[in-house]
């Protein structure tokens, strides 16, 4: 019986190791922090690469695995302002906004990307609104959708960074871009998503002004980590207005620790290649540019933009 699911149980170590440091307080509430700024990107090396995808095994496994992801968005999240109740907005409970923002990052990234291409207002579909919901970013299954499935790589999707953009200029610029264009695409809908969030936020503040404080900031943190996936993907490739997309729009990485923790979202190319793909049934390219290292090492490099640009043009050189 093939077991290739076994592997990507690893993705669930973020959000558990989230939900542990939570549970415990004080210093351990940077447990999830210390992993994947400090362990991953080691393991990330270590581990090596793979192009290995088939067999890769069908069924219910796989599809449990993404489903937990998004579950488990809001439970962190719920897990965070029991234990903000508990201390207050403190030193040590900023601790648990980072990695709780990390976490909801992380699986939000997975969870909403795979359930947001499931049939519109399936049950699955709606698993992935709530965890969007849980970092305040309701619209980006619209824009994802919508617009940059559409015109990926090209100038006038607001998530393809060109050259020379930096990852903190990137961000600035791509938000507001996507609430564009999400609302270009549907704005009943989009409108509805922001009536939500303010409704929820005016909840929390009316509970506690703590809660809305570490709300906003675990969102915050989510919200960078998922726009750096975007700015990451198709950095610096371009496809003129009548162009198709190909593999060589998009970055591909093979690296183990990435593809086992992210449920194979590194192997982009493969996704747009067909959106409707299951994340198991993703491929490998070997006519799109590699990354040279996996996703956690590259959000390190990303903070510091002449190693970063430097690294990526010498792949295509």
């Amino acid at each position: 019986m093939n077991q290739r699911w076994i592997p990507h149980l690893l993705g669930l170590l973020t959000p558990l190791s989230a939900l542990v440091g939570l549970w415990l307080g004080g210093l351990w509430m940077g447990l999830t922090a210390f992993l994947l700024l400090g362990i991953y990107p080691l393991l990330d090396v270590l581990s090596g690469q793979s192009s290995s995808t088939e067999p890769l095994q069908e069924g219910k496994a796989h599809d449990l695995l993404v489903h937990l992801h998004a579950l488990l968005v809001p439970v962190v999240v719920i897990a965070l302002l029991g234990r903000v109740s508990l201390d207050g907005f403190t030193s040590m409970t900023i601790l648990g906004v980072i990695s709780t923002g990390l976490s909801c990052g992380a699986s939000g990234i997975v969870s909403a990307h795979e359930l947001g291409h499931r049939r519109l207002r399936s049950p699955s579909w709606w698993l992935a609104r709530l965890s969007l919901l849980s970092v305040l970013y309701l619209h980006f299954t619209t824009e994802h959708n919508h617009t940059h499935h559409r015109h990926w790589a090209r100038d006038k999707d607001p998530t393809s960074s060109p050259w020379g953009r930096n990852m903190f200029t990137h961000f600035v610029i791509t938000v507001p871009r996507q609430i564009a264009g999400a609302y270009r695409a549907r704005p009943v809908d989009t409108r509805r998503s922001f009536l939500i969030e303010a409704i929820l936020l005016g909840a929390l503040a009316w509970s506690s002004v703590d809660f809305l404080f570490a709300f906003l900031g675990q969102a915050f943190v989510a919200i960078f980590l998922l726009e750096f996936v975007n700015y990451l993907q198709h950095h610096g490739l371009r496809r003129g207005q009548d162009e198709r997309g190909q593999a060589h729009h998009a970055w591909e990485s093979r690296h183990r620790w990435s593809r086992w923790t992210l449920l194979e979202l590194p192997l982009h190319p493969s996704h747009h290649l067909k959106s409707s793909t299951p994340y198991q049934r993703l491929d490998v390219h070997d006519d799109a540019p590699q990354l040279p290292y996996g996703y956690y090492v590259m959000f390190w490099l990303a903070l510091v933009p002449p190693f970063f640009s430097r690294k990526l043009k010498s792949q295509i050189q």
